[in-house]
């Protein structure tokens, strides 16, 4: 009698063990089943968020769900990723992020509030991009060698404004490879950092290029040098800092989709497929066109492959530009 309830409910454990993925299977093909939430660590008007804003209106169109963007801007993006590794693993709090929070954070805090990988399912690769060196528009500095005389002249003199980990690296990077001692001032986001620099309490910032050449085609602030191997294509006429006389200097930023790392994996692959159609939309498209950017869509493995590839290549800049952990 024993024996037999025990094949009774190991049966009975077998029957529910099959009916979860059964049931995390529907909950897929049925989902989005109501609004979805794009979060993102930066604040309006950064290169994230208007990316972010332009697919949430691709995925609304193609699932007839309302989806919305929600700037939790802060602390190098500790703010948001702690909220969406938080959330319910139901598919709809959706991390929007970049090489911030999931790549340098590790290495320029000694303490994260968060996993960068145990706490997040990967979703996809969405996009790379690169960063302009900018200036404003009535700088005494019209090239990037100006710039740099002057540093030379005057150490520990010029200051730079970061609003992300990307644009503070980015810095630092160029502090190292051409032997400058200049003064970096965190902000919460790049736009934040364009005010200052605009306003005149910066000497100049890197910022991601959808943030940047607004401002650069309006006439407000100046680009000296793009951050790639590669001129943008949005920008031909700016020189990459390589060409200015930088040598060997490159550095891009990339974004990708992240879930709570308990989402079960038919509602991470059905999100992979919504991203993936909402990113080869037209206004998608046309969005990184003007914005220089590359879409770079990928697997849920393959983006867990490239941030592991990123964390190890962040890791060795951020160690090689002395930079010390906070």
């Amino acid at each position: 009698m024993i024996n037999s309830l025990w094949r009774i409910a190991a049966l009975c454990a077998s029957a529910m063990a099959a009916l979860v993925p059964a049931q995390a299977q529907e909950a897929a093909q049925a989902f989005p089943r109501k609004p979805i939430t794009l979060v993102v660590p930066f604040s309006p008007g950064s290169g994230t968020d208007q990316q972010a804003r332009v697919l949430a209106q691709a995925l609304s169109e193609d699932t007839g769900q309302p989806v919305l963007v929600e700037n939790r801007a802060g602390a190098s993006g500790f703010i948001a990723a702690q909220h969406v590794a938080k959330a319910t693993a139901d598919g709809y709090t959706v991390l929007i992020t970049t090489n911030t929070t999931q790549a340098a954070n590790e290495f320029l805090f000694k303490k994260l509030p968060y996993d960068p990988v145990a706490d997040f399912a990967p979703v996809g690769l969405l996009s790379k991009g690169q960063m302009l060196l900018l200036v404003r528009q009535d700088s005494p500095y019209k090239t990037l060698a100006d710039l740099i005389a002057t540093a030379q002249k005057h150490p520990g003199k010029l200051n730079f404004g970061s609003g992300s980990s990307s644009s503070r690296v980015a810095g630092e990077l160029l502090k190292q490879l051409a032997g400058l001692d200049m003064v970096d001032v965190a902000y919460k986001s790049n736009p934040m950092a364009i005010t200052d620099l605009m306003g005149g309490q910066l000497d100049f910032m890197f910022a991601d290029a959808p943030t940047a050449l607004p401002q650069v085609e309006g006439g407000r602030l100046r680009a000296l040098a793009a951050s790639g191997s590669q001129r943008l294509g949005a920008a031909p006429q700016i020189p990459t800092l390589d060409e200015s006389g930088v040598k060997g200097y490159e550095m891009t930023y990339w974004t990708g989709a992240y879930l709570p790392a308990a989402t079960p994996r038919p509602l991470v692959e059905r999100l992979n497929q919504l991203l993936a159609k909402a990113s080869a939309s037209a206004e998608v498209k046309s969005f990184q066109l003007k914005a220089s950017g590359e879409t770079a869509l990928s697997s849920p493995e393959g983006l867990a492959r490239f941030q592991a590839a990123e964390s190890r290549k962040w890791g060795r800049i951020i160690r090689e530009a002395g930079i010390k952990p906070e």
